[in-house]
């Protein structure tokens, strides 16, 4: 892994941010942060069926944030780094993190990996975390 960002980081992050800003990755972003808020292991499966309304969406940001933080576990780019900037996709982890089993029974073992690897990576990406569970939490009423 990288002991420091370098300029390669900051041209891969800053290239990560145009693709985020693209059309059709900018409305699937939009979509999934407005209407995937799963609240049970059939809920958060729901989307993978091909006519589900948001299944288009769905494999756009995951697989979008899956290479991103592939990038990160391969060391392509340093993880603290890139998180500073790029933690949007551990919030869609956050999400699905507890039907993960369910999901990746009907798509692949290795569904959410990269994100998965990157939640655990360190400090930051633990508080990170911490942070989306509790506002998980809050939004669906626990405690």
């Amino acid at each position: 892994m990288k002991s420091a960002p370098d300029h390669h980081d900051a041209e891969l992050i800053l290239r990560i941010y145009d693709l985020r800003r693209e059309a059709v990755m900018r409305a699937s972003r939009d979509a999934i942060n407005k209407d995937y808020w799963p609240r049970n292991a059939e809920e958060a499966t729901r989307v993978l069926a091909p006519e589900h309304p948001l299944n288009a969406a769905y494999r756009q940001t995951s697989s979008y944030w899956e290479m991103v933080y592939g990038m990160a576990r391969h060391g392509v780019v340093h993880s603290e780094f890139l998180l500073e900037s790029n933690g949007e996709g551990l919030f869609l982890f956050a999400r699905v993190e507890p039907y993960l089993a369910q999901i990746r029974e009907q798509t692949s073992p290795r569904a959410f990996r990269n994100a998965e690897w990157l939640a655990n990576s360190g400090d930051l990406a633990r508080a990170i975390m911490a942070t989306f569970r509790e506002r998980m939490k809050k939004r669906f009423g626990g405690t």
